[in-house]
């Protein structure tokens, strides 16, 4: 059963076209951000962030606010079976927000809400090691759903070696929603008008405007060309 905590992510999901931003982030914030997870390129021991628009640049296509991996890189096999080393070698983190772009996103987010310590977290069961706390049931999927600061954003919700950030948070006061679909490789943010300038203008997250009428599926790029493998 759903707790009264997510209901109402529930009803907007629900009224909302399939395959939208309004059917992730309820329509009834001011703006929307959509926050790009970076490539990553193996330097030693280190992994470096590798931006959507460094790879764009790479491939002769188009960076703007609606492509898609498999358009910006020329082939759906580049999500994970394949890469254009030396310029990256593992792919945008699908389904999971990397914790040092949380991090940056936590930064942000924790200075537009009043509370902070009292937010809310939705994992999607199955990869997750919640269990036998209250569910949230969204159209597409059930998730665990546990509160706690906003630092827990940042955290593992996997056993090791696999991670898994929360998929969807909110504060209690609502002033915010963040979610990141476990089918995508990238996060949606809504919020004020404010906020979403501040998400847009901070360091360290490659971020567009985005709307709650835009697709989220991989064929939305209507800029580059279809990838060479996409499907019919």
């Amino acid at each position: 059963m759903d707790t009264v905590a997510g209901l109402w992510l529930a009803e907007s999901a629900q009224a909302a076209p399939p395959g939208t931003v309004a059917a992730l982030v309820p329509s009834s914030f001011e703006a929307v951000a959509r926050v790009f997870h970076p490539a990553v390129r193996y330097v030693g021991d280190d992994d470096v962030e590798v931006p959507w628009s460094s790879v764009a640049a790479a491939n002769g296509t188009t960076a703007h606010p609606l492509m898609q991996w498999g358009s910006v890189t020329g082939a759906m096999e580049y999500f994970e079976n394949d890469d254009q080393a030396p310029l990256w070698h593992g792919a945008p983190a699908r389904g999971h927000l990397p914790a040092p772009v949380a991090e940056r996103l936590v930064a942000v987010l924790t200075r537009w809400t009043t509370t902070p310590d009292v937010c809310w977290f939705a994992v999607a069961q199955g990869g997750a090691v919640i269990t036998d706390h209250p569910t949230l049931s969204l159209p597409d999927r059930e998730y665990w759903l546990i509160n706690g600061p906003i630092g827990l954003a940042a955290e593992n919700m996997a056993a090791e070696p696999f991670e898994q950030s929360a998929n969807v948070w909110w504060p209690a006061d609502r002033a915010w929603c963040v979610v990141t679909d476990i089918d995508l490789v990238t996060t949606y943010v809504g919020g004020s008008a404010d906020c979403i300038a501040e998400v847009l203008a901070a360091d360290g997250l490659e971020a567009a405007p985005a709307d709650e009428k835009q697709r989220t599926t991989w064929d939305a790029d209507r800029v580059n060309p279809t990838p060479s493998d996409a499907p019919d």
